[in-house]
């Protein structure tokens, strides 16, 4: 009689062959990212990375970590992965840099249902190009398959990294003083941030269309988060800068007094921009109250400089050498009793 048939990892659903394929399918794109600082390469344990501190007097290093939520359902109802990898590697380095930090390296986690190594290629394809233009390395990852816990096409990011900054030079709110002003970076459009809402007004609506948009829904709601990180740290090398506000979840309103010390408020004119296309579309559909939508996107701010009123005006024209249409969107105000901390008018 024939003996009992053994099962393998195959059998439950695990390609222990697709992942090695995986891992040499990205090699290059994860080399490309290396800094002088990278030691070794992809596919051991851990990632190295030789920190130089003859650089710094007082070296901190600042870590975080992100995904791209909700966002990736659209990515994969469009079968178009090259871009996502590009939005996780801004929801971390773009607030590595809000203290001041110098990006310096960056790990990812991807979980799918099924793994097919193309795919897989393709969204870390994404992150090291968000990495390259971050000025990070990608020092490792990890790509789990979980059968039977996510759909066949289905998948998940999360990102982790580190940067330094000196302790002297560390920004934040113990800097901001009264008559400061805030310098606005435009959003790329919905960055990461609200796709919940987002895919609750989109429903089953074709992504291959415009809507009333001047480009296909799909497209707009694809394009990749903004990476500031070279652009914040250009800025703090050569003006005055008291602090940096990235602008995520709770927009305007709910990032702004994460940069302020007590006492003290923000004026926003919201006259001196308009809302991309895409953030009246949502409102006028959904329809969204303006106030929530002030809440749940960043309405075409993606970063925010708090700095000196007489350095505003060069911050502005070192930022436009930089392709950022900046503009100057408020003022540090003394805090008024019972008013928000952020106060928004003119629009």
């Amino acid at each position: 009689m024939p003996g009992p048939q053994h099962l393998t990892y195959a059998d439950a659903g695990v390609d222990l062959d697709a992942a090695d394929r995986s891992v040499r399918l990205i090699g290059e794109a994860v080399r490309r990212t290396h800094r002088a600082e990278v030691l070794g390469n992809i596919g051991g344990f851990g990632g190295l990375f030789q920190l130089d501190t003859s650089r710094y007097r007082q070296p901190v290093l600042v870590s975080g970590t992100d995904g791209v939520g909700t966002k990736v359902d659209v990515a994969r109802r469009l079968d178009r992965l090259d871009t996502i990898g590009l939005d996780l590697v801004a929801m971390v380095v773009d607030d590595l840099v809000v203290p001041g930090g110098e990006p310096l390296f960056f790990n990812d986690y991807i979980s799918v249902g099924r793994l097919d190594p193309e795919r897989v290629a393709a969204i870390v394809g994404g992150i090291a190009d968000g990495c390259a233009l971050a000025g990070c390395a990608l020092v490792g990852g990890e790509t789990a398959e979980h059968p039977g816990l996510l759909g066949q096409d289905e998948f998940d990011l999360a990102g982790f990294g580190v940067a330094v900054v000196e302790r002297d030079a560390i920004l934040g709110p113990d800097r901001v003083r009264s008559g400061d002003l805030l310098v606005a970076m435009p959003s790329s459009g919905l960055h990461s941030n609200g796709y919940s809402l987002v895919r609750r007004i989109v429903g089953d609506r074709n992504l291959h269309q415009r809507h009333g948009l001047s480009r296909e829904l799909g497209e707009e709601l694809l394009t990749p988060t903004r990476i500031y990180a070279a652009d914040c740290l250009a800025l703090r090398d050569a003006v005055e800068v008291h602090a940096f506000c990235h602008v995520t979840g709770g927009g305007l309103p709910g990032n702004l007094p994460r940069v302020l010390p007590d006492g003290l408020s923000v004026h926003v004119d919201t006259a001196t921009w308009a809302w991309p296309e895409i953030f009246d579309w949502l409102r006028d559909t959904g329809p969204v109250a303006d106030e929530e939508m002030w809440r749940a996107f960043n309405c075409g701010v993606g970063m925010v400089a708090v700095l000196p009123a007489d350095v505003a005006d060069t911050a502005v024209a070192l930022l436009a050498e930089r392709d950022l249409d900046a503009w100057i969107l408020g003022a540090v105000v003394e805090s008024v009793p019972d008013a928000p901390r952020v106060q928004l008018s003119g629009r």
